[in-house]
C-alpha cells in the first residue's frame, strides 16, 4: 500500500517535541509525511522540523504565512532551507505575495542547490462556513471563494492548494493543470465527530473526489492506538484509489 501511505499526512498537533518525536517514531512506517503547525512550531521551534527530517521524515510546514510580500517571500526562503517538502501561504494575501514567494523559493533552491518544496495556498479553512464568511464581509459562498482563490494560486505559479474535501471537484474543474496538488484536511472516519470543522468527508470520499494528500490529526492522535487508527485510514485510501 505504498501509494496509499504516501497520501497520508499525520498532523502532529501536540505541545512538545518529545510527544511529536514519539508519534513520529510510532507512525513513520505508516504515514508518508507529517504536518507541523502553529502549536508545535511555537512550542518546539524549527528544531523539531530538523529533528524529524534528520530521521528520514518528510514535513508539511503548516504555518499559513500571510503578511506583506517581502516578509512572506523571506519566510518561504527559510522554509526551503529547513528542508520541508511542502509549506503553505494564504491565498488571500494576494497575487504579489504569491508570485514573490514562488520566485524567491525557486531562486534560493537553484542558488543553494536545495530541494524545492511545493508551495501551496490555503483557500478557506475547514472551520469556515457561509455565516463565518458573511461576518468578515465576504458574501460569496465558500465554493465560489475557493474556486477563485485556487485559480489565483495556479495563475501565480503555486504548486497547489489546501482545500476542504467538499471543494475538490470544483478546484479540478477550475484549474486546468493535472499536476496541481490538492492537500485536504477535514478528514473524519464516518463515525467520528467533526469537532470544529464544518466541511468534512471521509478519507475514501476525498480520495475518490481527487485529493492528492489527506491531513489527519485528531482521529489518529486521540485514538487509543494511533498506529492502528492510521493503518485503518491508509486502508481506506488504498481501497479508494483507482
Amino acid at each position: 500500500m505504498r501509494a496509499a501511505k504516501d497520501k497520508l499526512i499525520v498532523a502532529l498537533d501536540v505541545d512538545s517535541m518529545s510527544r511529536a518525536l514519539d508519534l513520529f517514531a510510532e507512525l513513520r512506517d505508516i504515514a508518508g509525511m507529517f504536518k507541523i503547525g502553529s502549536q508545535l512550531f511555537t512550542a518546539a521551534g524549527p528544531d523539531i522540523v530538523r529533528q524529524i527530517i534528520s530521521r528520514g521524515g518528510r514535513i508539511f510546514l503548516d504555518l499559513k504565512f500571510h503578511d506583506i510580500p517581502n516578509t512572506v517571500a523571506a519566510a518561504g526562503v527559510e522554509a526551503t532551507r529547513l528542508g520541508v517538502s511542502i509549506f503553505n501561504v494564504h491565498a488571500s494575501g494576494g497575487a504579489e505575495m504569491l508570485k514573490r514567494t514562488t520566485a524567491a523559493v525557486n531562486e534560493v533552491s537553484v542558488k543553494e542547490s536545495l530541494a524545492k518544496p511545493k508551495v501551496i495556498a490555503v483557500t478557506l479553512l475547514t472551520s469556515i462556513d457561509q455565516n463565518t464568511l458573511a461576518l468578515v464581509g465576504i458574501l460569496d459562498d465558500p465554493r465560489s471563494v475557493v474556486s477563485s482563490w485556487a485559480q489565483l494560486a495556479a495563475d501565480c505559479g503555486l504548486d497547489g492548494v489546501v482545500a476542504s474535501p467538499q471543494e475538490i471537484e470544483i478546484i479540478r474543474a477550475a484549474v486546468d493543470k493535472p499536476d496541481f496538488v490538492i492537500v485536504t484536511p477535514g478528514i473524519r472516519p464516518a463515525a467520528d465527530a467533526a469537532d470544529d470543522q464544518r466541511r468534512v468527508r471521509t478519507a475514501a470520499e476525498a480520495i475518490r473526489a481527487g485529493a492528492d494528500y489527506l491531513v489527519v490529526g485528531r482521529p489518529i492522535l486521540n485514538a487509543a492506538d494511533p498506529a492502528a487508527a492510521a493503518n485503518r485510514i491508509v486502508s481506506q485510501i488504498d481501497a479508494a484509489l483507482p
